[in-house]
């Protein structure tokens, strides 16, 4: 990645086939109908392009309520919270204006930006078009009910197809980039 590159917000996140991203409760389940041994889905790639992680609080609690680290200790990580907390270790809390933050550090020279989710935060996100691209892997499953990806808050937003790839386990990932 070159340095003159200007820095993206980039959406990367999965959803059922009916537009989920979690189930009621939180739940995750539908995730483990495509896990396959050494199949990553593009993720550790993606994770080298980025240096720094988004992601709103309810979605980072829900990782660390299952028993998991979040896995970004290596770039600073922006808890999108509504809570003043000081900063632990490379977990920084923000409760401050959200699209100052997006401009700030969209203006810093780096590598992109990566939106962890959750819903609320990628809608207020795609409300203010903010978000430069969205990598969406489509897992064929239906849920039926749950925490929908797309809340109908956001402005409408003209999209570009950058590439579309489907896997073995039925799960098809989109990129796209925004227009303008």
């Amino acid at each position: 990645m070159h340095s003159t590159q200007p820095r993206k917000l980039v959406l990367y996140i999965a959803m059922s086939l009916d537009g989920f991203i979690a189930g009621p409760n939180g739940e995750l389940d539908f995730l483990s109908t495509v896990e396959k041994e050494g199949e990553d889905y593009g993720y550790a790639a993606f994770c080298a392009q980025v240096d720094i992680v988004l992601i709103g609080k309810r979605s980072y609690e829900k990782v660390l309520s299952m028993g998991f680290d979040y896995p970004h200790k290596d770039k600073p990580v922006y808890i999108y919270t509504h809570e003043n907390r000081p900063p632990e270790g490379n977990v920084i809390y923000y409760s401050g204006k959200l699209d100052e933050l997006i401009h700030t550090l969209k203006s810093e020279t780096g590598k992109h930006i990566y939106c962890d989710g959750g819903a609320e935060l990628v809608n207020q996100l795609l409300e203010t078009q903010l978000i430069d691209e969205l990598i969406i892997s489509i897992i064929p499953h239906l849920l039926g009910k749950g925490i929908r990806l797309f809340q109908g808050k956001s402005s409408e937003l003209t999209l570009h197809l950058h590439s579309s790839q489907s896997f073995p386990s039925g799960l098809v990932q989109l990129h796209y980039v925004k227009k303008g």
